[in-house]
Formats: C-alpha cells, structure tokens, sequence
C-alpha cells in the first residue's frame, strides 16, 4: 500500500502539469520518443505520457488496475531514461526514472496487494 500509493500521488504531481500543458508540452514531451529510434508522432506520444503519469497514478493510489498501469508508468520511465542517457546526463541524470521504472516493475510483479480496489473486487 505504501509503495502504491506513495509512488501513485507522487506519478499524478508530475502528470498534472504536463496534461495541463496541453498540445505544445505534449509535442515537447514526445520528443523523449526520438531516443528509441521513433520520431513521428510526437503530440500523441507526449500526450500518452502525459496521461499515463496522471492517470496511472490516480489508478496506483485506488489500487485499481494496479499492474496495467503500472507496466505503462515502467514504460514511461524506460523512454525517460533513455532520454535522459542519449542527451548526455549520464546515469545520474536517469537514476530517477530507473529508480522509478524499478518499483514499477516491482508493482507489476507484486499486484495491489490486499489494501486495494483490485483486492475489493476479487
């Protein structure tokens, strides 16, 4: 529960003001696609970022479709990272989104737990 809802208000803090952001920050924020090789589609991309960290983290905290949501915050992480790397901040400058992409993983391995909607609804 800790993990889940500690990382999940945290994930929705930063998706905030990037939905809010709108079209110039989502096409901003798919430019972090370009690491992987992929550079079309950059306002969706920025956008499903966006939305992944808001909603994702909405869903973390409820505990609701816990390892769904948390498979698309470690995919995120993993294009951060990447970013990260590929502009040259090395590994400090990605530890945050590996730290982060890590107990994402950890949350889809482990599930919600008992304390959890996804529990409830069992």
């Amino acid at each position: 529960l800790v993990l889940r809802a500690g990382l999940g208000a945290m994930m929705t803090t930063h998706g905030w003001p990037k939905v809010m952001g709108g079209h110039a920050k989502w096409t901003k924020l798919g430019h972090a696609m370009e690491a992987l090789g992929v550079d079309v589609f950059r306002t969706f991309w920025g956008a499903a970022a966006a939305f992944t960290e808001l909603g994702g983290g909405v869903l973390l905290v409820l505990g609701l479709a816990t390892r769904p949501a948390a498979a698309l915050l470690a995919f995120t992480m993993v294009v951060a990272a990447a970013w990260h790397l590929d502009r040259g901040d090395g590994l400090g400058g990605a530890s945050h989104a590996i730290e982060d992409g890590i107990a994402f993983l950890a949350l889809v391995v482990l599930g919600a737990g008992r304390y959890s909607l996804d529990a409830r609804m069992r």
